[in-house]
């Protein structure tokens, strides 16, 4: 059976690294984020609040049209961040911090919320929920340039919209996993831990545990 699995959470939560372990584990296809194709992208980091919209509804037709192959692929595919954080998370942090305009930002949302309400949903979504000192120790740790100036209190945000999210969402199962103490990184075990409960979730199995006396 075809599965379709999206794995969500902030910058630095581990999605890349998730969606490759599952890919490499089950031989199922993979598809990255990509942010370099993004024509606005150079505009939007000089002038924020002019450039958001156009940049924003860029991201929003990238991945609507990714999500729509993923739908019609024949195997089983496993995404890195969905076309509904793109919405609920950084447009909708953008707006919060006015760097969209009131105006833009409904047209977004308007256009975000037609598409959606038609748009088959993935199977189920793996949420990667992670504090925002280990964000803090990941992104430092691996040094990526762009990353490094990050305005203060901006993670703590981002988080926040998450959990805000995720508490509301459903359009398909959610499975959580708390990255500060799962390492499916480097722990072969946890890893296999996270894969045996997302395929029982898949198949409908809800496993309910009494501690022995």
């Amino acid at each position: 059976m075809k599965h379709f699995v999206v794995v969500a959470g902030n910058i630095a939560a581990g999605k890349t690294t998730l969606t490759q372990r599952i890919s490499e584990r089950l031989g199922w296809e993979p598809f990255l984020e990509s942010v370099a194709e993004n024509p606005y992208l150079a505009d939007f980091y000089r002038d924020m609040t002019r450039w958001s919209f156009h940049s924003q509804i860029f991201f929003l037709s990238r991945r609507l049209f990714h999500h729509r192959q993923l739908l019609i692929r024949p195997e089983s595919v496993v995404q890195d961040r969905s076309v509904y954080e793109d919405a609920e998370i950084f447009a909708r942090n953008l707006f919060l911090q006015d760097k969209m305009t009131e105006r833009d930002y409904q047209v977004y949302r308007d256009l975000y919320e037609a598409v959606v309400a038609v748009l088959p949903p993935p199977d189920l979504v793996v949420y990667l929920n992670t504090t925002v000192p280990t964000l803090e120790s990941r992104i430092a740790r691996r040094g990526r340039d762009f990353e490094q100036n990050m305005e203060p209190g901006y993670l703590v945000q981002l988080n926040t919209l998450y959990e805000e999210w995720i508490d509301h969402f459903a359009l398909c199962p959610v499975l959580t996993v708390p990255t500060d103490s799962v390492d499916f990184a480097h722990n072969p075990d946890h890893l296999t831990l996270v894969i045996n409960v997302m395929m029982d979730r898949l198949r409908g199995r809800q496993v309910i545990s009494f501690p022995t006396p």
